[in-house]
C-alpha cells in the first residue's frame, strides 16, 4: 500500500524594495478573485456537490467569456481584465476549499439545531430555544497567492521568475531564493508567495510516495524489528530516547539535555511581563501586551520542539527503529506558585507536546510510524521486574520517592541506573511485552490521537538472582543562549549499552547460581 509524506520548503527572497508593493497588490487581487468565486458559489449551491474538476469547469462556464460563452452569468471581468488563466483557478481552488468548508459546518450546524428542538423536556420544565449561533462566510479575505504552472519558471537553486500584479499591469519579477534547497526523491507542487512580517517568503510543497510502513502488531512479531521508546521530562533531560529489539536487547541509549536553560530563559521573559504588568496595572482590550517578550518565548519553545523532535527522529532512523513510543500524556497541570512559576511549568506542558507532533510527521517521512502508551507509573517502575524502585539524587538516603532526581534503585531485583533511562525503556516494554493486554495507540501523519487509551502491564514478576545491571554516566547536550537565540551547540552523545549474554528479554537473567 502507498503511502505519501508531505512538507514544505521555505525559502526567503531578496528583491528591490518596491517590490513588496507589488506582492501585496498581488495578493489583494487574488483576494478579491476568491471572494467573488465563493459568492458565485454560494449563489450556486449545487455546485458543491460535483468533484473538483466539475466544479472548476462549471464555475469557468458561469464566469469567464469565451468564444462560444460570450455572456457569462456573473462575468469575471467586474473584478479585472486579463486575469490569467492559471491565476483564476488558483483562486477558485481557495475558494472551493472555503465554500466547502463554510458549507460543511452550517449543515452540522443545522443537524445539531435539529436534534435540539425535536428534545422533548421534562415534566414542568420549559423548553429553552437553540442559543448557539449558526457560522457565517468569511468575512475578510487574506489567503496567500498560489503560484500554479505558468505563473513562475526559470527556478533555480538560487533565483526564481514570478508573474505578479503589479497593481496596474501583469509583469515577470526575478527574486533571488536563499535557505534550504529542495531534496531529492520529492515531487514538488506549486509554490505560494506567503507574507510574514514586512517579508515576503517563497514557500513549496513537496510530496514524496512510499510503501506504507505495516503496522505495529505485525511489526513487533519480526525479531529484527526495532523499536525507539522516548521519556519526555521537565527536567535537564528534555528527552531520552532508548533503541530496543521486540526480544528486549537494549541498543542504544541516547539523552537530550538543555531543559534547565530553556527552563531558565522562559522563566525570566515571564518575570520581566509580570514586572511590565506590576507597574502599570492596565492590560489594553483586544491588544497582545508585551507582545516582544511573548513573542521571544514563543519563538524559543517552538525552536527547542523542532531541534528535540529531529535529534529524536534522527537518532531512531541511524539505529534502524521502525517505531516511535512515546507516554499518552494528556492531563498534566502545573504546579502552584508564582505567575512565572506557573506560566513556566504550563509552557514546559506545552512543549512536550509540540515535541510529539513535530516528531510524528518527522517520523512519518522516514517511513517511521508512531505509538503512544499508557503513561501510568513508567516513572515509578523498574523496566527487568515492574516493581516499584527507589528513586533519589546522588549523595541522598537510597530510599523512597523522590520525582525529578536522576538516579534509581529496584529493591527487588537491585537494578541501578538513571531513573529517566528506566522510565524509557518502561514505556518501550508497554508496547512489546508479551502475555500483556496492551491496547495501543498508532498514530498516522493524517489521522488524530485518540483520546482514551489504555495499556496494561505484566506486575509482580521478581527477579531469579541477585545481579544488578552496571551504573553508567550519561554525558549531555547543553543549551546555550547567545542573544535572543537558544542553540544546540554540542552534539548529541550516544551511549552504547547491550545487555550481557543470558539475559531474558527483560533483563533477568536465566542461568541458575552455583
Amino acid at each position: 500500500m502507498a503511502a505519501k509524506a508531505t512538507t514544505t520548503i521555505r525559502q526567503g527572497m531578496h528583491y528591490q524594495p518596491e517590490h513588496a508593493a507589488w506582492f501585496a497588490a498581488n495578493q489583494v487581487l487574488f483576494n478579491q478573485v476568491a471572494a467573488f468565486y465563493f459568492e458565485v458559489m454560494q449563489a450556486h449551491e449545487k455546485i458543491l456537490d460535483l468533484g473538483d474538476q466539475d466544479a472548476l469547469s462549471a464555475l469557468e462556464k458561469l464566469t469567464h467569456a469565451t468564444k462560444k460563452n460570450l455572456h457569462p452569468v456573473m462575468p469575471l471581468s467586474s473584478i479585472g481584465k486579463h486575469i490569467p488563466a492559471m491565476f483564476r483557478r488558483a483562486a477558485i481552488h481557495a475558494a472551493m476549499g472555503s465554500a466547502r468548508a463554510f458549507s460543511s459546518s452550517l449543515k452540522k450546524w443545522r443537524t445539531r439545531k435539529e436534534k435540539y428542538e425535536a428534545k422533548i423536556p421534562r415534566k414542568g420544565e420549559k423548553k429553552k430555544s437553540f442559543s448557539e449561533r449558526p457560522p457565517v462566510p468569511p468575512r475578510s479575505w487574506n489567503k496567500s497567492v498560489s503560484l500554479y504552472a505558468g505563473l513562475w519558471k526559470e527556478r533555480s537553486g538560487s533565483s526564481i521568475l514570478l508573474k505578479i500584479w503589479t497593481g496596474t499591469c501583469w509583469s515577470w519579477v526575478k527574486v533571488r531564493t536563499f535557505g534550504r534547497d529542495l531534496p531529492d526523491g520529492f515531487e514538488m507542487g506549486s509554490p505560494a508567495l506567503v507574507r510574514r512580517g514586512k517579508q515576503w517568503w517563497l514557500h513549496t510543497p513537496i510530496e514524496k510516495t512510499f510503501t506504507s510502513p505495516p503496522k505495529i502488531a505485525a511489526q513487533i512479531t519480526k525479531a529484527s524489528a526495532k523499536i525507539c521508546a522516548i521519556d519526555l521530562n521537565l527536567n535537564e533531560q528534555l528527552a531520552v530516547c532508548t533503541v530496543q529489539t521486540v526480544e528486549g536487547t537494549i541498543l542504544a541509549t541516547r539523552f537530550i539535555g538543555g531543559g534547565r536553560e530553556i527552563a531558565g530563559f522562559r522563566k525570566r521573559q515571564l518575570g520581566q511581563i509580570a514586572r511590565n504588568r506590576r507597574k502599570t496595572g492596565i492590560i489594553a482590550e483586544n491588544e497582545q501586551d508585551n507582545a516582544d517578550l511573548w513573542r521571544k518565548i514563543r519563538n524559543a519553545d517552538e525552536h527547542i520542539a523542532h531541534l528535540v523532535s529531529a535529534r529524536i527522529v534522527q537518532f531512531a532512523a541511524e539505529q534502524g527503529a521502525s517505531i516511535l513510543v512515546f507516554e499518552h500524556l494528556g492531563n498534566l497541570q502545573p504546579e502552584k506558585g508564582k505567575y512565572s512559576r506557573r506560566g513556566n511549568t504550563k509552557r514546559a506542558f506545552w512543549m512536550k507536546g509540540r515535541i510529539f507532533n513535530f516528531a510524528k510527521y518527522k517520523a512519518w517521512n522516514r517511513g517511521i510510524i508512531t505509538s503512544r502508551v499508557n503513561p501510568r507509573n513508567t516513572s515509578r517502575e523498574c523496566y527487568r521486574c515492574h516493581g516499584l524502585i527507589v528513586r533519589y539524587a546522588e549523595g541522598q538516603p537510597v530510599s523512597g520517592y523522590t520525582p525529578g532526581t536522576p538516579l534509581c534503585l529496584c529493591p527487588e531485583c537491585q537494578m541501578r541506573g538513571n531513573s529517566d533511562r528506566n522510565a524509557s525503556l518502561v514505556i518501550g516494554s508497554r508496547l512489546i511485552e508479551p502475555g500483556c493486554q496492551t491496547r495501543r495507540e498508532t498514530i498516522y501523519f493524517s489521522s488524530k490521537a485518540r483520546r482514551r487509551q489504555r495499556a496494561w502491564h505484566r506486575a509482580g514478576r521478581e527477579a531469579s538472582d541477585g545481579n544488578a545491571s552496571p551504573i553508567y554516566s550519561y554525558p549531555t547536550t547543553a543549551l546555550h543562549r547567545v542573544g535572543a537565540t537558544l542553540h544546540l551547540l554540542r552534539m548529541l552523545i550516544m551511549e552504547e549499552w547491550k545487555k550481557p549474554l543470558g539475559f531474558n528479554r527483560s533483563g533477568v537473567s536465566q542461568t541458575k547460581n552455583k
